[in-house]
């Protein structure tokens, strides 16, 4: 692997809380700059709107503002199997459950902002399925404004949407939380304007970590990406 140094600068647009990126985001940025299976670690909330420096090693990839390490990345193959996919219909209704309409802590998250506007943020709102605890779905069709030249969706897009789902699927456990590490895979490039059906689901708790597995699948029903991430509460989880 050639080791790159760039400068890269996280947009406003893409902001998860209200003044750093998006988890998912950032962490397709740091994959994409490996360009192989990895899995990324968040180490500090990465500043909006900043030139950061991305370095790309023999060892992977790493985030940084100055001396302070943001984000880092190496190598991983996500041994997952994700489960079948849910019918349009019952993600439309677990989405118009999303316990983000009544209370949302981020609502101008990219993905998951209920203050994102079509065409600004993602607007994927997983709500319960009902079909077992800690499993949401949700629907999703990706926009113009993520497309790669080809007309497929930007990968970082695709890590992006696959993030916050996960929490919602821990988050009555997890209580506050963060994304600490995240890794995903893609199966298939997705067209822009395609209808994904979007799938969160607890993993298992581990004290304050709280581990989800995400899915988003095609109108055929294939698996087209999937993920696995570790939420970390701000405080002691309930017990």
């Amino acid at each position: 692997m050639p080791h790159t140094d760039t400068l890269i600068t996280i947009e406003s647009r893409f902001r998860g809380p209200p003044n750093s990126g998006n988890g998912g985001y950032v962490c397709g940025l740091l994959a994409k700059a490996m360009g192989e299976p990895c899995q990324v670690t968040l180490h500090a909330p990465p500043p909006l709107d900043t030139p950061l420096q991305l370095r790309v090693t023999d060892a992977g990839a790493e985030l940084r503002l100055g001396e302070q390490l943001l984000g880092s990345a190496k190598a991983y193959e996500l041994e997952m199997t994700p489960p079948p996919a849910l019918d349009t219909a019952t993600a439309q209704a677990a989405q118009a459950q999303f316990k983000g309409f009544e209370q949302h802590n981020l609502p101008c998250c990219f993905v998951c902002g209920t203050n994102r506007e079509p065409l600004d943020g993602l607007r994927i709102f997983a709500g319960p399925t009902g079909l077992g605890e800690e499993q949401v779905a949700a629907l999703w069709t990706p926009d113009e404004t993520l497309a790669e030249a080809d007309g497929m969706v930007a990968s970082e897009y695709l890590w992006a949407a696959l993030d916050c789902p996960g929490y919602f699927a821990v988050r009555d456990q997890a209580g506050m939380a963060l994304l600490g590490r995240f890794a995903a895979h893609i199966e298939h490039p997705v067209p822009v304007g395609e209808q994904l059906v979007v799938r969160g689901w607890a993993l298992r708790h581990e004290g304050r970590k709280h581990f989800a597995g995400t899915a988003l699948y095609n109108r055929q029903g294939q698996a087209v990406a999937w993920a696995e991430a570790t939420w970390i509460s701000l405080q002691t989880a309930a017990a």
